[in-house]
């Protein structure tokens, strides 16, 4: 594996962290919470794996930036998914440990207040990192 290969290996996780996320919203909502913890456990550890590999890949490469060349409607829309992404990706990370934290301590309805924000924040972070790689390096890549 080279450093050049991490951005899809992050895509890669982050749709991981997708599918384990989502999975774990529907077990807890059809009350299976072991199943629920198990998916919300794997989407935590599949997160961390990414946010190793996205960190080592930027500071391996070092001022390195992919840039963004179409033109029209998919330029904004790139830039309307990466400038919420952003925010959002920097939000997530201490608001999934505030969440797991009350889940590992049984406080659940604890747990239950800030998993609301949580799921979907860190759901929607997870789908529109996926989004921004298929944007920048498979439907528009650079020429």
């Amino acid at each position: 594996m080279t450093i050049s290969q991490l951005p899809l290996i992050n895509a890669l996780l982050n749709s991981l962290s997708a599918i384990f996320i989502f999975a774990g919203w529907c077990f807890i909502k059809s009350r299976h919470p072991r199943a629920h913890a198990c998916c919300m456990i794997t989407a935590f550890i599949t997160s961390c794996f990414f946010l190793s590999c996205y960190l080592i890949y930027h500071f391996n490469i070092p001022g390195h930036h992919v840039a963004f060349t179409a033109t029209g409607w998919p330029r904004l829309i790139y830039f309307f998914i990466l400038f919420t992404h952003l925010p959002l990706a920097l939000a997530v990370v201490p608001l999934v440990i505030m969440t797991f934290i009350p889940a590992l301590q049984k406080r659940f309805d604890r747990h239950k207040k800030i998993a609301r924000w949580t799921l979907p924040i860190w759901l929607y972070v997870s789908v529109t990192g996926v989004l921004v790689y298929l944007m920048l390096y498979v439907l528009f890549p650079q020429a």
